[in-house]
């Protein structure tokens, strides 16, 4: 798939890839039009968004694949997709690479959590065996077909087990074959650094707001050493910060005249969902 190729092309350019998280479609969308040239389809926030819950685990293989899909089908950009712990052993990592290809991602993210697994920022993580998750990768190679997908794995051993042992595991994963190298949580900038030295393959940095990392610019990123970053958690919290003044606005005023200024206007919102490009196919096709 061309949006396969084309993000290949960009993590080996010297500018830094900004992949922007999004929670629902809607969100990719606007991510899309306001000039970011990639997608990351955050599973923190399809858990929110699909759930109203906390990413725990709860979402299945089949409801992430669907909507990866969505995502797919609704930009024109890379989508790169969390894919938790694989939902299950090696085996399991398999299926869950042909269904993730078959939706048109163009990278999939494999964690080496023991499940349920746990946001990447949330205390009381733990991890599966390195010779399990080294076995996952190679389990991800072998089941796609299509060599331009990405499979990025990361591990979340920082936390309770430190720098050492979780730069040993990302070693161990590029090793493996993974395509890119998520190391989770690091809590300075010397750990990112290091990292950024010791790793061949792209390395993805990780912008949580309230986090366990550190928050630096994408220039700051990029003079460290990484080719991609997301920013995973943003458009969640913001749309929970802005629905609950909303909803304090009508609760409170009986009105929401007051909020019209943060709002986007009603031809605007049209356009954004592409209104004008599906009334153009009705005047062609419905005779």
């Amino acid at each position: 798939m061309n949006a396969r190729v084309e993000l290949k092309k960009m993590l080996e350019a010297k500018e830094i890839l900004v992949a922007p998280g999004a929670h629902d479609v809607l969100t990719a969308r606007v991510i899309e039009q306001a000039g970011f040239k990639a997608v990351y389809m955050t599973g923190y926030g399809q858990a929110a968004s699909a759930l109203g819950k906390p990413d725990v685990g709860l979402l299945t293989l089949t409801e992430m694949v669907d909507r990866a899909a969505k995502f797919v089908s609704a930009v024109d950009v890379p989508v790169i997709a969390d894919a938790d712990t694989g939902f299950g052993n090696a085996l399991s990592v398999m299926r869950t690479v042909e269904l993730y290809e078959k939706a048109g991602v163009a990278a999939i993210q494999l964690e080496d959590q023991v499940a349920p697994k746990r946001c990447g920022h949330m205390l009381g993580r733990q991890v599966v065996p390195m010779e399990e998750m080294v076995g996952k990768i190679e389990a991800a190679r072998e089941a796609r077909t299509d060599e331009n997908m990405l499979i990025i794995a990361r591990t979340d051993a920082r936390t309770n087990h430190g720098f050492e042992e979780a730069l040993k595991r990302v070693k161990a994963y590029e090793a493996a074959g993974a395509d890119i190298i998520f190391l989770e949580s690091l809590e300075a900038e010397e750990e990112m650094e290091i990292l950024n030295k010791e790793i061949k393959a792209p390395t993805l940095a990780n912008m949580v707001e309230g986090g366990r990392t550190p928050l630096f610019t994408n220039a700051k990123l990029q003079d460290l050493g990484y080719n991609l970053v997301i920013w995973p958690t943003a458009s969640t919290y913001v749309t929970a910060f802005m629905m609950q003044k909303l909803m304090k606005e009508l609760m409170e005023k009986d009105t929401t005249e007051g909020m019209m200024n943060e709002m986007i206007e009603f031809p605007d919102f049209n356009k954004l969902i592409g209104l004008e490009e599906y009334n153009a196919m009705g005047k062609k096709f419905i005779k």
